[in-house]
């Protein structure tokens, strides 16, 4: 059996795989419901005498819906996926078995890597085609290229996030200090982007298809997917040369 036949079984087998789809596919569903119907219902739970008007959603609250959640809960379920595939040093037993098996370590997280940011990739896809439905019933159209350029934004963002657990991974022994270290850089990044408004960093991805549907100029768009896929091969090769030098 090969390890990449072995990282597609333990993905299946052990539910991550219903586990990311079912997260993505979720936030698709209810958050143009949510945009659609959120007004209403607060409207009606409302205090007496007070009157509060919301502004008619657009096709584009429904995406923003689905984004904010995907890019928080859907990528924390990424992440914790990503560290129980990539921290496989974590389980003695198990680093040994696959150590002594292959003649480098890249041919352990490569089809670590691979399959987990495909699932999350396929998460993705299926997520924002439901979101993309939804809002097309409920509140309008969306602009179809936005909505893919988007979509590869989101998705090359997820392969970055993957590419970060890996090199936590290689740096840490367990896999809940693999995910905590590689969701604090996450957040990081993210702190930076709200403090300066960088149009380049990879955060910038994972609400690109907010942007885009909203009519926005992508302006530094480009530049943030290119450093993104920069930083992805960075943190990939610095994993596979971090790991070759641990001692078990």
């Amino acid at each position: 059996m090969t390890l990449w036949r072995l990282e597609w079984l333990r993905l299946v087998r052990t539910h991550r795989l219903i586990a990311i789809l079912g997260a993505y596919l979720f936030f698709g569903l209810t958050g143009p419901l949510t945009a659609r119907y959120l007004g209403e219902i607060l409207g009606r739970i409302g205090t007496e005498g007070v009157r509060v008007d919301f502004p008619t959603p657009v096709p584009a609250d429904g995406i923003a819906q689905y984004t904010s959640n995907a890019s928080q809960i859907g990528l924390l379920v990424v992440v914790l996926v990503a560290a129980s595939a990539l921290a496989f040093d974590a389980r003695r037993e198990m680093a040994v078995f696959l150590r002594t098996r292959v003649r480098g370590v890249a041919a352990i997280i490569l089809p670590a890597y691979v399959v987990t940011a495909g699932a999350a990739v396929s998460g993705l896809v299926l997520g924002t085609a439901a979101a993309w439905y939804e809002t097309a019933v409920l509140l309008g159209d969306l602009p179809p290229v936005r909505m893919l350029i988007g979509l590869a934004a989101g998705a090359l963002f997820l392969g970055f996030a993957v590419a970060l657990t890996a090199l936590a991974a290689a740096v840490t022994r367990s896999v809940a200090a693999t995910a905590g270290a590689a969701l604090a850089a996450l957040l990081a990044l993210a702190v930076v982007d709200g403090i300066t408004g960088a149009a380049w960093l990879p955060t910038r991805l994972a609400g690109a298809m907010e942007e885009l549907v909203r009519g926005l100029p992508a302006t530094g768009l480009a530049l943030s997917a290119a450093l993104t896929a920069a930083l992805t091969a960075t943190a990939l090769a610095a994993a596979v040369a971090l790991g070759s030098h641990r001692e078990l």
